[in-house]
């Protein structure tokens, strides 16, 4: 938060979890929201087999449920930490109370809501018009420099990469070994090296 927000920070408590601990669950009741300080917290939803699916991953300086608690009794996904994670609690009624009487406050989830209706706009996209081999090439796309070639270091498991990307670990391994079977990357343990970021990058057009 910015030194303007101090009114707003001042209305959160401080709350701990360790890795792997779940901050809430789906059908949970929604009482309140939190912004991730430190820590790494990822959200997901389970289908209808039970398969995981990630939405997104947060950490310092997100924001995390607070569209819910305005419109919603009840999270409608889960909420785990990756790692270790110190975050903010807001509770819902001190929040409320505290938009009708400042306005600077009001101001500031006006403004909060309307940036992550944008941001999840962009994610519903990306998950219902792209494939997952493009959902793949945009991933490692954000994580090159720019040039024509670049390495990237996987900080997580490739399980991991599949949630983020909607999907599962069989069909990222296809999806990478048809890449690399095409000159695309070429893949060494946890590192990927693009070997044509123009090309991976026309994909998307």
């Amino acid at each position: 938060m910015n030194d303007f927000d101090k009114a707003v920070k001042s209305l959160g408590r401080t709350k701990k979890y360790h890795q792997g601990e779940v901050l809430f669950s789906a059908q949970e009741k929604a009482n309140g929201f939190f912004y991730v300080e430190s820590g790494e917290i990822r959200i997901y939803k389970m289908d209808e087999n039970g398969r995981e699916v990630e939405v997104v991953r947060l950490g310092p300086g997100d924001f995390l449920g607070e569209a819910i608690v305005f419109v919603s009794s009840e999270f409608p996904f889960f909420a785990q930490a990756i790692k270790d994670s110190k975050v903010l609690f807001f509770d819902r009624t001190t929040i409320l109370r505290a938009m009708e009487t400042d306005p600077s406050v009001a101001k500031f989830f006006v403004s909060l809501l309307a940036q992550k209706c944008v941001v999840l706009s962009r994610r519903v996209e990306s998950l219902g018009l792209l494939t997952v081999r493009q959902r793949l090439i945009q991933y490692l796309l954000s994580k090159c420099s720019g040039g024509q070639q670049c390495v990237i270091e996987l900080k997580i498991k490739k399980s991991e990469l599949a949630k983020i990307l909607g999907t599962v670990g069989e069909t990222l391994s296809r999806n990478l070994k048809q890449m690399q079977e095409e000159g695309l990357i070429e893949v060494e343990g946890s590192r990927i090296r693009v070997v044509d970021c123009c090309k991976m990058r026309s994909e998307l057009s």
